[in-house]
C-alpha cells in the first residue's frame, strides 16, 4: 500500500532472491504466479544423452533460487509457498536485488543465445585450472579485453606470464 492507501503495483516493488528446496524452483515459481506475484525463473536448455535417446530439458540458471517482486513488509505468503526455504537477505531483513541485474539476466534468457550457469569469480581472485593441459595450476584470474586469463608470477624475477583459460575449466580457491 502506498501512503495514500492505494495498492502499489507489483512492478514497483523491488526484486528479491528466494531460496528454494532442491529441484523445487519450478513449483515455487508456479505457486507464486498463481498467488498473483511476479516470479522470474531463468532457465537454460541442456541436451542429455540417455542410453536410448537424446533429451533436451530446461534447468534453472540459478539452481535453488527464484526471483520475485513483492512488498518485503508482507512476506508471509512468500515464506509459506511450497518449495520456498527463505528470502535472501541480511539477518531478518530481505535484501533487494538491482533491477538492472535481473533485466540483464532476462535479456540473456530471451535473446535465444545459449547460456549456462558459471561460477561467480572476480578479477584478482586466486584460481585453479581443473581440466586440460594446465590442470592443477594455480594463479590469479585476470581479464584482458573479453577473455579470462590465468596469471602466473615469478616473484624473484618480478615477472608474470598469462594464458587464456576457459571459464568452465577453472575453480575458485
Amino acid at each position: 500500500m502506498s501512503p495514500s492507501g492505494t495498492p502499489v503495483p507489483a512492478s514497483q516493488h523491488p526484486w528479491y532472491g528466494i531460496r528454494t528446496r532442491s529441484n523445487r524452483e519450478r513449483i515455487a515459481a508456479t505457486t507464486l504466479n498463481d498467488r498473483g506475484y511476479e516470479p522470474f525463473l531463468p532457465v537454460y536448455r541442456v541436451r542429455r544423452c540417455w542410453t536410448d535417446r537424446v533429451v533436451t530439458t530446461e534447468l534453472p540458471l540459478f539452481p535453488g533460487y527464484v526471483f520475485c517482486r513483492f512488498d518485503h513488509k508482507q512476506r508471509l505468503p512468500i515464506i509459506t509457498t511450497p518449495g520456498v526455504v527463505s528470502i535472501i537477505g541480511f539477518g531478518d531483513q530481505p535484501a533487494p536485488l538491482l533491477d538492472e541485474e535481473i533485466e540483464a539476466v532476462r535479456a540473456i534468457v530471451t535473446s535465444g543465445i545459449a547460456a549456462e550457469p558459471a561460477p561467480f569469480m572476480r578479477e584478482g581472485q586466486r584460481i585453479r585450472v581443473t581440466h586440460g593441459p594446465l590442470k592443477s595450476l594455480e594463479g590469479t584470474l585476470v581479464r584482458k579485453k573479453s577473455s579470462w586469463r590465468l596469471l602466473i608470477s615469478v616473484q624473484l624475477l618480478q615477472r608474470s606470464v598469462s594464458v587464456e583459460v576457459d571459464p568452465s575449466h577453472i575453480e575458485a580457491l
